[in-house]
């Protein structure tokens, strides 16, 4: 607030302002505004002073929003994004010709006159009166900047900014108002300051900096004399006097600050002469907004921090205010992604999936013990056109992902297998797994009420050659269904929902998963990111770690920088050591000689598990070594393309299983994302072998037979439509062995041959 002085309380400039409201306000003040007779504005001299006491005398001026940064780990931008591109800067960055440029053609009195400039005030009411109309207006850069100010605060709200600019009495008789106190706290060099770094100069660029970037390519302290009168030039009218589209009309306009400029001694004649010849010199830089400019093909990584920002309470108490905060800008926020990461994910996307292919693939790679999300990619990029996409296929809905996930087959039941360890099942446990066989009841559930199947629902494996008994180490391997149909009859439902909490595995939709036995076999939906987050808990020897993409962040506002708290990762024990090293001893059989021997590394421990869902809709892979985990996912967003005879990437395939397309993807993205890094190793078990004389499997050899080509069937997959009704219509297996299954298993008749492992 303004200081008050002696001689009846007021400054010199406040007494000028009485006087104004007096006299002048009352045949207007601001002459911009053509107005009626003075009489017919019903204002005497005493209400004059009073309504113009009356006004609030206080600008609260917003910080100016601001670009933001998103940064990868090791400080590299991955995107620029902004409600408005501005970089506010001091006046000492800003070049001197463009200081003398705006004040000669904005307001050329500036350092001489207060809030008000009296002469022009009289010069434009004299002007204007003679031609009828609006021909001069007489507000000082003061008063623009005041009126700027309230265009900021409307943000992009269209009414907001109609009533901040509209002309009307009350309105420009606020902004002198307040245009006085500004002028008593800041001085003029501060409002110069401050009216640079507000203006918009057109083409989305706001204040000097951002539009010397976007004209010239160059500081706004480097501009030359020619270049600075453009951009002042432009300020009147930025869609007039746009020099990327009009660049005649632009001309004319420079040389007419240039002029200005001569006129009021900031240059020579000479000098203006010669600027005038000089040709625009453009350099135009376009906008570089949003996560689609995103580098290495981050924008849905990219995208993930913006919502996990606008989700999260430590950045606000609701999403309006964090939205606010988000739109104010000016953050730096430096993220978890590995670019060496993210550039091996989406190499191998592309290597494998084409972009205009029927189906989609996407990929997320986790660090274990940390929670940082070092990539996240997917085969169809960001963006509006075709075969372009705006959902992220690797999170859930919330986070703008698909509205349910996607059903992940057979990669679920490594969480069967860890709840039955840590309820004390050996990993010798056998069962008699045969070929086919009805869903066992009662089932134990966590309510107390017994799961029964009263429709007389069964289960059978891929190929009637897979008889048991198994033990679970070969079960994994071979995927084999009945097997872990059985364990959850042997342990209940609420040991896996224990698990699958403390895991964090919910789906798509943020629901909990439902407890029924079909669970066991991945028929609900589950993001990508969900499921690399869970086998991590695998790698870290049975520590859980939430998702995080945000290490730090800083905001600037004005000249100051500030740090932001930021939500850290949470870790708690999901397992016992020995129960994650064991469900590691496990999953590595399934990369060795199991459904994921395509997917194994060959230079490190690595473990897995593939997942094919009913009819193929979805194929998955996910794995980890000690160090990464990683989930892949290959099928449709609408669920309704069969990957049967189908091209993918240009290959062939009778039939995708989740060791056919997954498994490579995930094999090369790892392989990248790892290339350099250390090579720990597994904290392996010892698991006897299976008895020979039991082992009853007469395709024991058939990985070695047969190359994994996509056409042999020897993947695992679940039924189709086992708690929401549907139809299994698996087909036959094309060189390999085929099983009938019978679909909507819960709610209705299967009615032919039905889905694979």
């Amino acid at each position: 607030m303004p200081k008050k002085r002696s001689g009846g309380g007021l400054s010199p400039t406040q007494q000028a302002a009485k006087f104004l409201g007096v006299s002048v306000l009352a045949g207007a003040v601001l002459a911009g505004i053509a107005l009626p007779a003075v009489g017919a504005l019903g204002l005497a001299a005493k209400g004059s002073v009073e309504s113009f006491d009356a006004l609030p005398a206080n600008l609260k001026t917003p910080p100016l929003s601001q670009r933001t940064a998103i940064l990868d780990a090791e400080g590299g931008t991955i995107a620029t994004v902004y409600s408005r591109d501005r970089t506010v800067v001091d006046l000492k960055d800003i070049s001197p010709y463009l200081q003398k440029a705006i004040v000669a053609i904005e307001d050329s009195r500036f350092y001489e006159h207060g809030a008000v400039d009296l002469k022009g005030v009289l010069r434009a009411l004299n002007k204007n009166a003679r031609s009828g109309g609006v021909s001069e207006g007489a507000s000082t850069l003061t008063q623009q900047y005041v009126k700027n100010v309230f265009v900021e605060e409307a943000g992009d709200d269209p009414t907001k900014v109609a009533q901040a600019t509209q002309q009307t009495i009350g309105r420009k008789i606020q902004e002198l108002k307040l245009a006085i106190q500004v002028e008593e706290e800041l001085g003029k060099k501060k409002i110069l300051e401050n009216y640079l770094n507000i203006t918009f100069f057109g083409q989305q660029a706001y204040g000097v900096e951002a539009a010397s970037q976007r004209y010239f390519s160059k500081h706004a302290k480097d501009l030359n004399v020619q270049e600075a009168a453009l951009l002042a030039g432009i300020v009147q009218s930025p869609s007039r006097y746009d020099p990327v589209n009009d660049e005649a009309e632009a001309t004319k306009r420079r040389n007419v600050v240039l002029t200005r400029m001569a006129q009021v001694g900031d240059i020579s004649p000479a000098q203006a002469e010669k600027a005038k010849k000089a040709p625009l010199g453009l350099k135009v830089s376009k906008p570089k907004n949003g996560c689609i400019t995103a580098v290495n093909d981050a924008s849905f990584f990219c995208d993930y921090v913006r919502e996990v920002f606008l989700s999260e309470p430590v950045f606000g108490k609701t999403r309006k205010e964090r939205a606010k905060v988000w739109n104010q800008g000016g953050l730096t926020i430096r993220t978890t992604l590995d670019p060496q990461a993210q550039e091996s994910v989406q190499q191998s996307l592309k290597d494998h999936v084409n972009q205009s292919d029927s189906v989609a693939a996407a990929s997320t790679l986790v660090e274990p013990g940390t929670g940082k999300v070092l990539a996240m990619g997917q085969s169809k990029p960001y963006g509006y056109g075709k075969n372009e996409t705006e959902i992220n296929y690797s999170v859930g809905h919330a986070a703008g992902g698909s509205n349910y996930g996607f059903p992940t087959g057979s990669t679920f039941k490594p969480f069967v297998a860890a709840a039955a360890l840590e309820e004390g099942r050996p990993p010798t446990q056998e069962y008699s797994s045969p070929y086919e066989m009805p869903y066992p009841e009662p089932v134990q559930t966590c309510s107390g009420k017994p799961w029964l199947n009263t429709a007389g629902e069964k289960v059978p494996n891929e190929s009637e050659s897979e008889v048991g008994p198994y033990r679970l180490k070969k079960a994994m391997a071979l995927s084999v269904n009945t097997y872990f149909v059985q364990m959850v009859a042997d342990i209940g439902l609420c040991p896996v929902m224990k698990m699958t909490d403390a895991l964090h595995v919910v789906q798509g939709s943020g629901e909990k998963l439902p407890e029924v036995p079909a669970i066991s076999l991945g028929s609900k939906g589950v993001s990508p990111l969900t499921m690399a987050s869970a086998y991590a808990a695998f790698a870290s020897r049975g520590m859980y770690c939430t998702p995080i993409v945000i290490e730090s962040i800083t905001q600037k506002i004005g000249d100051k920088q500030k740090s932001l708290d930021v939500p850290k990762s949470t870790c708690s024990r999901a397992m016992s050591e020995k129960t994650a090293d064991t469900v590691s001893t496990l999953l590595q059989g399934v990369v060795d000689s199991g459904t994921g021997k395509a997917a194994g590394l060959t230079d490190r421990d690595n473990a897995g598990k593939t997942g094919t869902t009913d009819e193929r809709k979805n194929a998955w892979f996910v794995g980890y070594t000690p160090n990464l985990s990683g989930a892949v996912w290959v099928g449709s967003a609408s669920q309704q393309v069969q990957m049967k005879n189908i091209t993918i990437g240009g290959q062939y395939h009778d039939l995708v299983f989740g060791g056919a397309v997954p498994g490579p993807i995930w094999k090369d993205a790892m392989t990248g994302a790892l290339a350099g890094k250390d090579s720990p190793s597994f904290n392996l078990v010892d698991i006897p072998d299976e008895d020979k004389n039991k082992d009853k499997d007469k395709n024991k050899d058939r990985d070695k037979e047969k190359p994994d080509d996509g056409n042999n069937g020897d993947d695992d997959g679940f039924i189709g439509g086992l708690t929401d009704g549907g139809t299994g219509n698996g087909g036959t297996g094309n060189g390999g062995p085929d099983g009938g299954f019978p679909g909507n298993l819960i709610q209705g008749p299967g009615n032919g041959p039905g889905g694979r492992r």
